[in-house]
């Protein structure tokens, strides 16, 4: 265990790598309202917040909720000349669920529901302990890798412009009004954006360690952004 301060640039013990430009730094611990910035690009470090953690996990059981709504409810209503028909993505999932679009579907409904749920999931199973100052659960370091991963393919936000498009260029063909659903991804977006600014992933991984749960020293490697 090192001293803080102290540093092995064999193992990357003691260091902490900026996200954005790989500039290496000696990890410090940080008392709550703090804030480390990289000293090349001034991106955020580390930013521990008294009560984050139950904050993070509330955001993700929101997030959980509207999803349902987002998937089930009616997504959008179209009409014309007094005929109208309104449809969710449940529906949209079961009209398409046979024939050569099947992939297509699934992939379409993995991407903007079943990643952010995954996510969601894994942040809780991470951080439901340590916000009760207990000792993590026993796969909380793959978890919460696995969430820190999937985080730039959580595509709501990339959906519900698209639709939007879509819709705004069909919109002269016939009469178009969002349903429940809609509104509901774009508060899931919100919700998500707020759990992003609430998430420290240094401040997590000092917590786990600090909480006696080893980890392999994967998460001091920087994570390369084009």
């Amino acid at each position: 265990m090192l001293t803080e301060g102290a540093y092995d640039l064999t193992t990357g013990a003691g260091l902490i790598a900026c996200p954005r430009c790989d500039a290496l730094h000696v990890e410090r611990e940080l008392e709550p309202g703090e804030t480390a910035r990289c000293v090349r690009c001034n991106t955020v470090l580390a930013s521990p917040r008294a009560g984050a953690f139950t904050r993070i996990i509330a955001l993700s059981f929101t997030s959980l909720v509207l999803m349902v709504g987002a998937v089930f409810f009616p997504f959008l209503e179209i009409s014309r000349m007094g005929f109208g028909n309104q449809t969710s993505l449940f529906g949209v999932a079961l009209a398409f669920s046979h024939g050569a679009l099947m992939p297509l579907t699934v992939a379409l409904l993995g991407s903007i529901v079943g990643l952010p749920v995954l996510r969601a999931v894994l942040l809780v199973y991470t951080l439901l302990p340590l916000s009760r100052n207990r000792r993590p659960f026993a796969h909380a370091v793959p978890a919460f890798r696995l969430s820190e991963a999937l985080r730039p393919w959580s595509m709501a936000e990339i959906f519900v412009i698209g639709t939007a498009v879509a819709l705004i260029k069909v919109g002269g063909l016939a009469n178009i009004s969002f349903g429940p659903a809609f509104w509901a991804f774009c508060a899931l977006i919100l919700v998500n954006a707020a759990s992003n600014a609430f998430t420290s992933a240094a401040t997590i991984w000092d917590a786990i360690e600090d909480a006696g749960l080893p980890t392999d020293g994967r998460e001091i490697m920087p994570e390369h952004r084009a």
